[in-house]
């Protein structure tokens, strides 16, 4: 990957849904070839898709609770077990293998308290496996980005 590709990654982190036309011009090149640079990229698995962000507050999911788990067993058949369960959960949002006294972190959303208790209760400790969890719940987001560093 060399500046060029750099920066039409920097222009895409920053708006998606720009033309060809125009991120050629933002990255100093004719529009074919940004546009096989951008096929190339997505080919490759660089750029792995293109989303709109959705602010969660204004959709009906304000709250963010971050949930550790802690796995009975961390066998590979154990985290696979998991991975797909967990899957199904629409308000999974991520979900990390950790390093450290817990296995798993997820980010999960929720409409409110109520909610997240019926979505833990009914859901995530109904997975087989699950040794115990901790929930963080977010007061505000201080810092939430979307671009990579590629400076």
């Amino acid at each position: 990957m060399d500046q060029i590709d750099r920066k039409i990654l920097a222009a895409l982190q920053d708006n998606g849904r720009m033309k060809i036309a125009d991120l050629a011009e933002a990255v100093g090149l004719s529009p074919t070839p940004c546009a096989r640079r951008v096929a190339n990229l997505e080919d490759r698995g660089v750029i792995s898709g293109y989303s709109a962000r959705v602010n969660q507050a204004e959709v009906g999911l304000p709250v963010t609770i971050f949930v550790a788990v802690e796995l009975e067993r961390q066998s590979t058949e154990a985290l696979q077990a998991f991975e797909a369960a967990v899957r199904r959960f629409d308000q999974v949002m991520e979900c990390y293998l950790m390093t450290g006294s817990r296995d798993i972190l997820l980010r999960v959303v929720a409409r409110d308290l109520t909610d997240f208790d019926q979505f833990l209760e009914h859901r995530l400790m109904r997975v087989p496996g699950i040794r115990n969890t901790r929930s963080s719940f977010t007061l505000r987001t201080m810092i939430d980005r979307n671009q990579l560093p590629l400076g």
